[in-house]
């Protein structure tokens, strides 16, 4: 059984709560938490695959 990678883990687990909270900030119908959630899942995505793509 493989080790499990606890700190991209972690990432990977940011990444999904910052849709969740897209999805709630919609739900209240702001378009400025819709925006700031959108970047930053999309910014720490971005950071997890490059320190994939570095760890190869």
């Amino acid at each position: 059984m493989k080790n499990i990678n606890i700190p991209m883990l972690l990432l990977a687990t940011l990444v999904i709560l910052m849709f969740i909270l897209v999805g709630i900030a919609i739900a209240f119908r702001n378009v400025w938490f819709v925006l700031l959630f959108i970047i930053l899942g999309f910014a720490f995505m971005g950071y997890g695959l490059s320190l994939k793509r570095k760890k190869k």
